[in-house]
């Protein structure tokens, strides 16, 4: 859900910029600095919305390894009394038995985790700026082959709260 909405904002996104790029076209740099703010803030909302979803995905596998926890702890006692059992008996084809279990489940344990910490050391963070509507604007006059003018005036957009 949360990816599917980053989606739609990185087509936003790009929606606004081509806007910015007729609007440069037409010499209206006021429409101009209007869509490179949209652009940005979208880009902005859409990062945010990717970093949301990390940290869900996140929470869900730590939620994942805490239940995986549970039933290898389960696992890991009945390997302890097998062992146990093993040991009074003294067979050691029982115990090789019980000890290759063991290691079978404690390297299903070390996949899941490393997995878990690669998933969360993923996620970053990145704020945006005027300055970002700006460069955007010149990389699309740029791009468009068309001169914007260094002077033009900023507009005053009230902020969203």
């Amino acid at each position: 859900m949360l990816a599917r909405q980053a989606s739609k904002c990185q087509k936003d996104e790009k929606l606004e910029q081509a806007k910015l790029k007729k609007a440069i076209e037409k010499g209206n740099t006021a429409q101009a600095q209007l869509h490179a703010d949209n652009a940005v803030r979208k880009k902005s909302e859409g990062l945010n919305l990717m970093r949301l979803a990390s940290r869900v995905d996140a929470v869900a596998g730590r939620v994942h390894t805490a239940m995986t926890m549970r039933v290898v702890t389960g696992a890991m006692t009945g390997v302890v009394r097998g062992v146990e059992k093993a040991m009074r008996d003294m067979n050691l084809e029982q115990i090789s038995k019980v000890m290759d279990t063991f290691e079978t489940q404690f390297d299903d344990l070390d996949v899941q985790t490393e997995y878990m910490e690669n998933t969360m050391v993923n996620a970053n963070a990145k704020s945006s700026n005027q300055a970002e509507a700006d460069q955007l604007m010149r990389q699309v006059a740029d791009a468009a082959g068309l001169e914007l003018k260094d002077n033009m005036p900023r507009l005053q957009v009230p902020q969203e709260p």
